[in-house]
């Protein structure tokens, strides 16, 4: 049986380290305490939450850039929505890219949210903040 008062893990696919630092340290000023697991590759992010063992972990909601060095945020995203194991994993694209095909393609392939990073940094900040009282009252499925 599931266990429903497991947290529900972050993972977040950023491969700028200073976006990842700054995404991490709002998310917290919003109250979120939750486990932050970063990764800066797609092919990472994809072998931790496709590991066979992951059934004792705590289910997980996905943050994924669209720009990352081994692969498109869209491979990874039509990866995670194709696996029966992470198909209802909520994934939030969060990214700088902002043109109307590629948030559409998102969408098409399962995106439950598509944000678009400000450029400003105080704004970048406040939205993040934001995105972080959103994920301190959102449910996730568990998986098991």
């Amino acid at each position: 049986m599931p266990d429903r008062n497991r947290a529900v893990s972050i993972v977040m696919v950023e491969d700028d380290e200073g976006h990842a630092r700054l995404i991490e340290k709002n998310i917290r000023r919003a109250g979120v305490s939750n486990e932050i697991v970063v990764f800066a590759t797609g092919a990472a992010a994809l072998e931790y939450l496709f590991d066979a063992r992951r059934g004792s972990r705590a289910p997980c909601l996905i943050l994924l850039d669209l720009n990352l060095p081994d692969m498109t945020g869209v491979e990874i995203l039509t990866a995670l929505k194709l696996n029966e194991a992470t198909r209802l994993s909520p994934v939030i694209v969060l990214t700088t890219t902002d043109d109307k095909r590629e948030i559409e393609k998102c969408y098409e392939r399962g995106a439950n949210v598509y944000i678009t990073k400000p450029l400003n940094y105080d704004n970048f900040a406040n939205a993040i903040r934001q995105l972080g009282l959103f994920l301190s009252v959102i449910q996730v499925p568990d998986l098991d």
